[in-house]
């Protein structure tokens, strides 16, 4: 079983423990909407554009309140499904939807105060570095100051041009992806000049 495919179940798991009703880090979203969410992502090809194309985010986002109002478990069960026989998605499940439920479990997961990280395995955090290193860049391009992440063994990797002033987030891949994801619920240690950091941590990450 992949990584993508563990991570779907837990989330299915943790949607269900916390209820419909609970809140999540994806803005105003509950648990609910959330599953919604996945569910028209992979379900609804006519829709699913709009998730990263605004012109068409008013469409999606009326296709996804629609799924919304249908019984919780049904969405869960769809969700624990994962891409239907049919989809584009089906065989590139383990690559495309592992970063996807690793941080929409985590935004369930840390939705409500006193979360604690989870201790992953090595070669999943292997896994969640190797997409840090290809998508950081674009997460931070909005930086004014170099950014530097480094995993708890010292190996870094320089995510932003070059300065005179730099900034070192620290910690174990799956915090820095979900900071470089725009999660502001993280456990990292931080280095650099204190405003350099406050801007660093308050910047917009969106992709």
């Amino acid at each position: 079983m992949s990584f993508a495919q563990r991570e779907r179940g837990a989330l299915v798991v943790s949607m269900a423990e916390i209820g419909p009703d609970a809140p999540t880090l994806c803005g105003e979203w509950t648990v609910r909407d959330l599953a919604a969410h996945l569910v028209i992502r992979e379900r609804r090809p006519d829709a699913s554009p709009g998730i990263l194309i605004s012109a068409l985010a008013g469409y999606t986002e009326g296709v996804r309140r629609k799924a919304a109002q249908r019984p919780f478990t049904e969405l869960l069960e769809q969700v624990r499904e994962g891409p239907p026989i049919w989809s584009p998605m089906k065989p590139l499940d383990a690559a495309v939807n592992l970063t996807e439920m690793f941080v929409h479990h985590e935004d369930v997961r840390r939705g409500t105060p006193g979360w604690e990280p989870r201790v992953l395995d090595p070669s999943d955090e292997a896994k969640l570095w190797t997409v840090v290193k290809k998508m950081a860049r674009m997460s931070y391009r909005k930086s004014t100051v170099s950014i530097v992440l480094e995993k708890p063994d010292g190996e870094q990797v320089t995510v932003t041009r070059p300065s005179d002033r730099s900034v070192t987030l620290r910690g174990p891949a799956s915090e820095l992806l979900l900071h470089a994801f725009g999660r502001n619920e993280v456990r990292l240690e931080t280095s650099g000049a204190g405003a350099d950091v406050e801007a660093v941590m308050k910047l917009d990450r969106s992709v």
